[in-house]
């Protein structure tokens, strides 16, 4: 009787555990779902987080809850969110009938599009996806939280922590550095996650800084989008687009508009704008160099002369 040949599993193909959890659940990869498995990871990062048996934790993407049950055995309350209802069902049985259980509240949704509870300390595995957005959700959160403890693919972690001059440094740098404090603190490979990602990873910790510095964000924001769209460029150069010079006309006459004051018939923005920059030594300085604190110089010299990005 002949052979019947068996064949080969592909090696692309990914072998079934690793694209399931222990009890079978399928992972959704468009969904951003990589489960960290390695345990030492997991007890550095709850080490990292500093966690008080007063404090309210809110993690991001528990997963099948290996975070999160050892979350539980040292805060008060864990409040995770999750946004696939299995699950969020499959870390409501992880932990059933443990003496822990009490302490564990399960939200099932997007957290963009969630109000945030209180809490005290952040701890999240984020799909990588959202990270942008989640970060500015969380800083821009009230009333302000202690730290966040925050796993990011590695080049948007050191985006985050990048300084003038570097080569990753960038709008997200300066809009995060001004709200917190923030600090590399390990690097993950990608085999210690189920699937394995495609990239590199980095676990963050955030700091907001307290007091909140008295900005308004969304002028801070509105500089720094112009400045940084090529940061390269030369801010003179920057500022003369004619999508920017337009928009900086508008909000001036509305400005002008809601404090009554009167607008000259031949204003001319470019050159407003261009004497505003050689005030402060900024017209030839490219935005890849400067710190924190020329860009607060920046703002308050165009806000103090009407010029507003918001």
């Amino acid at each position: 009787m002949p052979k019947t040949r068996v064949p080969k599993r592909s090696k692309d193909r990914p072998s079934p555990m690793s694209v399931s959890g222990p009890s079978g659940i399928p992972f959704r990869k468009e969904m951003g779902q990589h489960i960290l498995k390695n345990p030492l990871i997991v007890n550095s990062i709850v080490e990292k987080a500093a966690i008080r048996s007063t404090d309210t934790v809110l993690e991001i993407g528990p997963g099948t809850g290996n975070l999160t049950v050892k979350l539980l055995q040292k805060a008060k309350k864990v409040i995770a969110c999750e946004v696939d209802p299995r699950l969020a069902a499959e870390l409501q049985k992880r932990v059933q009938g443990s003496p822990v259980s009490t302490k564990l509240h399960i939200i099932v949704g997007d957290v963009l599009k969630t109000e945030l509870p209180y809490f005290d300390v952040c701890v999240a595995n984020l799909p990588y996806q959202i990270s942008s957005p989640f970060v500015f959700k969380l800083l821009l959160h009230r009333p302000l939280f202690r730290c966040a403890v925050l796993m990011f693919q590695r080049e948007f972690a050191l985006r985050l922590v990048a300084k003038p001059g570097d080569k990753l440094y960038c709008r997200l740098s300066i809009n995060t550095q001004l709200l917190a404090k923030v600090d590399h603190l390990i690097k993950v490979g990608k085999n210690n996650f189920r699937p394995p990602p495609k990239v590199e990873s980095s676990v963050v910790r955030i700091e907001p800084i307290n007091p909140v510095p008295p900005i308004n964000f969304k002028e801070w924001d509105g500089l720094t989008r112009i400045v940084f769209a090529r940061k390269n460029r030369t801010l003179s150069a920057s500022f003369k687009t004619q999508g920017v010079q337009t928009m900086l006309e508008k909000n001036f006459r509305i400005h002008c508009s809601i404090h009554n004051q009167a607008i000259e018939e031949d204003i001319n923005i470019a050159e407003k704008v261009d004497t505003i920059l050689k005030s402060v030594n900024a017209n030839a300085r490219r935005a890849r160099s400067m710190d924190m604190d020329d860009f607060l110089e920046l703002l308050h010299a165009f806000n103090s002369n009407g010029i507003h990005f918001a």
